[in-house]
């Protein structure tokens, strides 16, 4: 029996979905595109890992297809391409969410909840959407490994992290250091800075600020000549003050004594401050006003300049402490220099505290200047802020240091403040803050010079949203500037897409690199391998559970352990099986409780710290196939390593992608990855970013069940490139659907109802390129120069040029033009070589687009590319997804025919335009199109087109005429903003000269693309690409312009023209009667119309014509149709009967 193109009754994406999501089920069709592929060329992608303790959004859809269509492009190009998936499991956003849900604190935590419960608590919550997740990535298409995940907190991928951190530590890359570091209260831990430099955490801020007064104790005569003597010093963090130890001033730049008055209290003062920011705080107006005639309260305060110093003249000058409650000894309190000082904004003169800033700790620390520090009831030296962000109280802080050094009546007031209302659960940010309250104190007391809002950029957490404080902590580090310069120079081997993201925002990143804070002093996450002594003297870095297996043995020996916990769980070492590692836990508190034995035979407890969550997913390359214990082969002989492309979302440059380059380059001497791709934010349609609570978010899971994968997949890719922001609207997966699928799903129901009829199933041989008719060669040489070009752009991760290309073709070329145009080669005759070579031709063509749409729409590709095998047999994979990809035959290449047709589509489209505009249908013939020609080139691609035109716009004729004759006038405009900036002072005279250019002028301008104009000031040249030329339309005809081409229509519709217009437009109707009566395409018809003085005529003349379009044996005129179909047209209506034969 012969095979059939499958006939389909309606077009629903959301239920091709299902029924290709069935089908490669249940063929295991992505097991199969990695089996299939053995031995081949392996393309290495390495994905990057969610975590499943929230729900995916809309976005994902975005960032996991930019994966999937290059994984599938290169799986039909013959490379293997495994996918494994992976779970980010640790860190904050899982810590901060199982708080959120069992109502606690990190203060909490070993309290009321002991940390083997809240840890357990973790590893289940990040779990949670496991399911939503995989469903997700099944519904729309992703194909990626989900049954055998790499997940971060498995014994066995922690194990590889910790061999990393020793080979970073045998290197002397590891350190621990007390330093100034960015630190989230509200989280309860030090970040790094790539987490400090996450998109969106720098934001701008409305804070309070004072110019504070520094009284001197030493000044120079000059200073104390009028009124009081200060040092005036600007701060964005008023709580800080309290804290302050030095001022700090530019060695090298200019300062000036300034007498004047304080503005609030009216007492007079001399204030020393940079002479570049003198104007900033006087008002240049009140200069002439004598300094005896200010009163208080008047808005100009006098100000008289009296001395002027280099800033080394003031290193040494001493201040009285500003804020007395706390004494921080000796060597307080004195100017020092600093090189890093500038006179861009505030005094010129910097406030010192070092407890609370990394340049302030340096350069007291370089001066011997104290910081500000308190004891606490433990010993323990802390800053004038705890963990939470509060001043501490006094009942935290040990006895006899309040007794000696705390001004307890002073500090009591504010003690147990929070320094940002923020951290603070009872506080909104209409409430006073610690830095007003503080301001109003110091202004009361004539220690404000000027206090006001000030809008700054300032760091915040980025999963908390609540401010950063600069805090003194203890931490591990990873000395990553050791390899900076090496990170750079590998980045630049790496191909960006944006290019300009890896010089920019990655690559100036790599320029400022800091060293890797690594320290978290959390509970939930891969930790620290380091064992220490109490006395720090001695310390080990464990690389493996076996050598902390064996180290155990030895402290058991030495009698520090009871017993090896390992050893009696029945773990054995050098075993690499899941079962075996399950036996043990590597995660606080059991890792705690390991107490191991020095050399010197001196206990060692474990650092508490936790290393960073993001070390965790830049290991992954390693971890996931649980390196060097396993695989080492293949990672060493780079089968799985480095990735030939990876990508995710932009805020990854300064994470992910990140600690994947800076942990390959400092272990491995390697990149990571070859090429990726950063793909930006997915905003709702008026450019606000989505959120549940703004109402605006789209649920990728209805959404993919209204519409189905692929319009969605497709309106994402193609809308803006990757890298770009997507302003995602609903409507445009709509338009997508009808535009282009609707498009070819109808395209291919034309071919199978036609091929279906006359049987053709491609058994027969290819009609010779050389003998089809010139519109297949050109369809054929359109499609192979598509591949060259579709090719390309996969290949260079341009996906959005791939598919806006496929939509084109598709939409303009083959459904709008071939297969308009060569309707008639389907419908009637015999089975002819012409109706073969039309089959075969335009079978290729959806063969072809199914398999380079394949990677973008993956569903509706393979449901096309099946139907069409399916019937002939033309290939034998189970899905288009194990098909080759189109290899380009350039042969069949023909750039003169394509210009060619392009010139008749252009004209076409010119002429449409035309007649939309005076609103008469194609099917009304006209007489003429006029086409002034510009050059002999032009002229001979229309001539080769122009039978096509004519039947296409409907007119009987094209002339052309010489583009000099002087029949259409053209004018030319200026392009102001190309020309302004060229022309300047001239532009008046150029423009005046232009809107003047005669007609011959102006044909040498489109014919020479330049013209020079002659000025009373010169001679000015203009090119064709700066200017507009119109051309003007004439009595009876309609003009129109594109670049070079110009054509005229002649739009007077004579009484012939009229009647042949009737006879068309009849043949329509009766065709669209057919198809609603449901009659086959081969049944004929016998026609009843009822007279019309208006239509008569027309009937008559053209019987014959309308019977033969429409399969008629009859057409009868009758004074009375009954139970006739009525046709309705602009004056008047008639009645049809159309009856089957």
């Amino acid at each position: 029996m012969s095979k059939r193109f499958a006939e389909h009754s309606q077009f629903d994406l959301s239920e091709v979905n299902k029924e290709v999501l069935k089908k490669w089920d249940e063929n295991s069709v992505f097991a199969k595109s990695m089996t299939e592929r053995e031995g081949c060329p392996s393309f290495v992608f390495f994905e990057g890992p969610p975590s499943a303790n929230g729900m995916p959004g809309i976005h994902h859809v975005m960032a996991r297809s930019i994966k999937d269509i290059f994984c599938r492009y290169k799986t039909m190009k013959g490379f293997q391409v495994k996918r494994k998936a992976g779970w980010d499991t640790h860190g904050l956003p899982v810590e901060l969410g199982v708080e959120k849900a069992l109502g606690i604190t990190k203060e909490d935590i070993g309290k009321k909840i002991t940390v083997a419960e809240y840890n357990a608590a973790c590893r289940k919550d990040v779990m949670k959407f496991t399911k939503e997740w995989e469903d997700l990535t099944h519904k729309m298409g992703y194909w990626v490994d989900m049954n055998d995940p790499y997940i971060t907190y498995d014994n066995r991928y922690i194990e590889t992290l910790w061999w990393l951190l020793k080979q970073l530590y045998k290197k002397g890359l590891l350190y621990k250091g007390y330093t100034i570091q960015p630190y989230s209260p509200a989280a309860g831990t030090g970040l790094s800075s790539h987490e400090l430099n996450q998109p969106g955490c720098y934001r701008d801020v409305k804070d309070t600020t004072v110019v504070a007064q520094f009284l001197m104790k030493n000044p120079k005569p000059e200073m104390s000549a009028w009124g009081t003597p200060y040092f005036i010093a600007w701060t964005t963090t008023p709580w800080t003050l309290p804290s302050n130890t030095a001022l700090c001033v530019g060695p090298k730049i200019d300062y000036v004594a300034v007498q004047s008055y304080n503005a609030y209290t009216g007492e007079p003062i001399t204030v020393v401050l940079a002479k570049a920011l003198l104007n900033t705080h006087f008002n240049p107006k009140a200069a002439e006003i004598a300094l005896e005639d200010y009163k208080p309260g008047d808005k100009l305060v006098p100000f008289k300049v009296v001395a002027e110093y280099k800033g080394t003249d003031l290193v040494g000058m001493e201040y009285e402490q500003l804020i007395p409650w706390v004494n921080p000894g000796e060597g307080a309190f004195r100017v020092i220099p600093g090189d890093y000082v500038t006179t861009e904004d505030g005094t010129g003169i910097v406030h010192i505290a070092p407890t609370f800033g990394a340049d302030d700790a340096l350069v007291a620390k370089n001066a011997g200047v104290p910081p500000l520090q308190l004891i606490n009831k433990k010993g323990e030296l802390r800053p004038m802020v705890d963990l939470t962000g509060k001043f501490y109280t006094l009942d935290e802080l040990d006895e006899s240091f309040v007794n000696q050094s705390v001004n307890v009546e002073l500090y009591k007031e504010y003690a147990g403040r929070f320094v940002k209302n923020a951290y603070d659960p009872t506080l909104t940010e209409k409430d006073e803050s610690l830095d007003v309250s503080i301001c109003m104190m110091m202004k009361a007391s004539n220690k404000a010079f000027k206090i006001e809002k000030h809008v700054h950029n300032y760091p915040h957490c980025w999963r908390t949203d609540k401010p950063v404080l600069y805090y003194p902590l203890d931490s591990w580090f990873i000395r990553s500037t050791a390899c900076k310069e090496r990170m750079m120079e590998l980045n630049k081997t790496i191909n960006w897409k944006p290019e300009s993201t890896g010089t920019g925002r990655f690559g100036k990143w790599l320029e400022n690199l800091n060293d890797w804070n690594l320290s978290r002093s959390r509970y939930w996450g891969t930790p620290l391998p380091i064992w220490r002594t109490e006395d720090n003297s001695e310390e080990i870095c464990i690389e493996s559970v076996e050598e902390l297996y064996n180290e155990i043995e030895k402290s058991v020996a030495a009698g520090l352990m009871a017993s090896n916990p390992y050893k009696e769980k029945g773990f054995v070492p050098g075993e690499y099986n899941q079962d075996n590692y399950e036996k043990i836990d590597l995660h606080r508190p059991y890792v705690d409780d390991i107490i191991l034995v020095s050399k010197e035979g001196k206990p060692m407890k474990r650092e508490l710290d936790l290393i960073d969550v993001w070390f965790d997913s830049g290991a992954m390359p390693y971890a996931q196939i649980h390196y060097p214990f396993e695989n080492k082969e293949l990672l060493d002989s780079n089968q799985v390593y480095p990735a030939d492309f990876i990508a995710e979302g932009v805020d990854q440059t300064r994470g992910w992608f990140f600690t994947l380059h800076a942990i390959a380059t400092m272990v491995f001497d390697s990149v990571s990855y070859k090429a990726v791709i950063s793909n930006g934010l997915v905003l709702d349609k008026n450019g606000n970013k989505m959120s549940k609570r703004l109402g605006n978010a789209v649920d990728p899971f209805s959404t993919i069940e209204k519409y189905g994968s692929d319009p969605l997949r497709w309106y994402m890719i193609t809308n803006s490139s990757p890298w770009d922001n997507l302003k995602f609207d609903v409507e445009g997966i709509e338009e997508v659907r009808r535009k282009f699928f609707g498009t070819l799903y109808n395209t291919y129901s034309f071919f199978a109802l036609y091929a279906n009829v006359d049987g053709f199933e491609y058994k027969e041989a290819d009609v010779p390129v050389a003998e089809r008719p010139e519109i297949d060669r050109w369809i054929l040489s359109v499609l192979n120069s598509l591949v060259k070009e579709v090719d390309s752009c996969y290949n260079d991760y341009e996906p959005t040029k791939a598919g806006r290309l496929i939509s084109d073709f598709v939409n303009d070329n083959l459904s709008n033009w071939y297969v308009r145009l060569n309707r008639k080669r389907f419908w009637g005759g015999g089975y002819s070589q012409d109706k073969l070579s039309a089959y075969q031709t335009l079978y290729t063509c959806l063969e072809t687009v199914a398999k380079l749409m394949a990677p973008i729409a993956p569903f509706y590709a393979d449901k096309l590319y099946m139907d069409l095998i399916a019937a002939t047999g033309r290939d034998t994979v189970v899905s288009v997804h194990l098909a080759k990809f189109p290899v380009c035959n350039s042969s069949l290449i023909d750039a003169a025919l394509e210009a060619r047709m392009q010139m008749a589509q252009d004209v076409t489209s010119m002429v449409l335009a035309l007649r939309r505009k005076v609103n008469i249908k194609v099917r009304q013939p006209l007489q003429c199109i006029m086409i002034p020609v510009s050059d002999e080139a032009q002229r001979t691609h229309i001539e080769a087109v122009k039978s096509l035109i004519i039947n296409e716009v409907n007119v009987k004729e094209i002339n052309f005429v010489d583009g000099t004759a002087g029949i259409l006038v053209k004018k030319v405009k200026c392009d102001f903003k190309k020309l302004g900036p060229k022309f300047g002072k001239q532009m008046k005279a150029v423009a005046a000269a232009v809107g003047e250019l005669p007609q011959e002028a102006i044909a040498e301008l489109e014919k020479n693309g330049r013209y020079i104009l002659s000025l009373t000031d010169g001679d000015a040249v203009i090119e064709a690409a700066d200017v507009e030329i119109i051309s003007e339309d004439i009595p009876g005809w309609l003009v129109a312009n594109e670049g070079k081409l110009t054509v005229a229509l002649e739009v007077t519709v004579t009484e012939e023209l009229r009647r042949e217009g009737i006879a068309r437009e009849l043949v329509n109707r009766i065709q669209n009667i057919r198809k609603s009566s449901g009659f086959e395409i081969t049944d004929k018809i016998r026609i009843r119309l009822s007279k019309n003085q208006e239509t008569d005529d027309a009937v008559n003349e053209y019987n014959s014509y309308i019977c033969n379009q429409v399969l008629g044996v009859s057409l009868e005129l009758v004074d009375e149709v009954k139970d006739g179909t009525e046709l309705n047209f602009d004056d008047f209506s008639l009645f049809v009967s159309v009856i089957k034969e």
